[in-house]
């Protein structure tokens, strides 16, 4: 929690596409906000950081936001129009993140800083900087409590994993297999989702980091198998779409459902028993230190360091619940709605 505490401080097609200016033009400095929705509270949130930052700077922020998670296309225009526009730099959540390197990497041919955020691109030095939760250890988090949590009962578990997109995503990928990894599971090629032979996973599937999709993905693995009983979740709104797929047949009680991202709606869910424990993450700090990283590029020409020992800069992560599991540092829900967000 030292780390943690530490970290917040240090921050305290175009039709598919919603463009909004964040601020009134005239001023020297234009940065560009690009995350997959507008939607997501965890999005919602990121814009209102790089908002806050860009006004307190005296800068223009630009935001764009496609309207589904995956939106990979709109994401290239934008981008482009960012270079159009002679924008400083552009903060990021990339839908695809192998995908959009090219399209990055002409931006910075172009002069503009390019930073990652929460999702690290595919390679990772394919942005300027990254801006993220650990998102391995965020799983591995989870992965350790639903374990320590299940006690011997851990050896015959039913896994389900509720990923995000086809495409894998480094952070789906990251929070995948740092789950399996907390839980005990041998990875095989860490870098990929669906690859490990443990026979105590039932299989995965993918959900568009949203309820519907959840809840959608929750259905299929019941159909494949009735007996899952831990299920991970690439997100919190995911989480909560799989809970109702599993309370429509009266099985609520007997799985165990943990997640990542904190914001206040899930850990409300962590509180009602919804959700077991979720990993919350910091995404105002994120984007606001995006946009203090832009201001002194465009300034001074210096990039943002890493933190020490990564190859990111790390904004912390925190495990949140009311059942504390022994080995596993966490936080109340108390704490957790502190510090929450959305």
């Amino acid at each position: 929690m030292k780390n943690l505490t530490k970290t917040l401080a240090m921050g305290a097609s175009a039709l598919a596409f919603s463009a909004s200016m964040a601020l009134a033009g005239g001023h020297s400095t234009t940065v560009c906000l690009i995350t997959k929705t507008d939607t997501n509270p965890f999005f919602v949130k990121m814009k209102e950081g790089a908002t806050a930052k860009a006004e307190e700077l005296g800068m223009t922020l630009k935001a764009y936001a496609g309207k589904i998670d995956g939106d990979h296309e709109s994401q290239v225009q934008a981008i482009e129009t960012c270079i159009a526009d002679g924008a400083k730099g552009i903060l990021i959540t990339a839908s695809d993140t192998a995908a959009i390197v090219e399209p990055l990497k002409q931006a910075r041919d172009a002069g503009l800083l390019v930073i990652a955020l929460d999702t690290p691109l595919d390679p990772i030095d394919a942005a300027d900087a990254t801006f993220a939760t650990d998102n391995f250890l965020a799983g591995l988090l989870i992965g350790q409590w639903a374990k320590a949590t299940l006690g011997d009962a851990a050896a015959d578990a039913r896994i389900a994993t509720l990923d995000l997109a086809i495409s894998q995503p480094t952070v789906d990928v990251l929070r995948n297999q740092g789950f399996l990894q907390g839980f005990g599971i041998d990875l095989a090629d860490p870098g990929k989702i669906g690859d490990e032979t443990d026979p105590r996973i039932v299989g995965s599937d993918v959900t568009a980091g949203n309820e519907e999709g959840g809840r959608r993905a929750m259905e299929n693995l019941l159909a494949k198998d009735s007996t899952i009983n831990v299920v991970h979740t690439i997100n919190e709104p995911a989480a909560a779409g799989a809970y109702e797929a599993l309370k429509a047949i009266g099985r609520e009680n007997d799985v165990l459902i943990v997640s990542v991202d904190g914001g206040c709606p899930g850990v409300q869910n962590v509180k009602d028993g919804v959700i077991g424990a979720t990993s919350q993450q910091y995404p105002l700090l994120m984007a606001s230190l995006g946009v203090e990283a832009v201001k002194a590029w465009a300034d001074n020409g210096v990039k943002p360091e890493p933190t020490e020992g990564k190859n990111f800069f790390d904004t912390g992560v925190a495990l949140v619940t009311d059942k504390p599991a022994e080995g596993v540092e966490s936080i109340s829900v108390e704490e957790g709605m502190n510090l929450c967000w959305g």
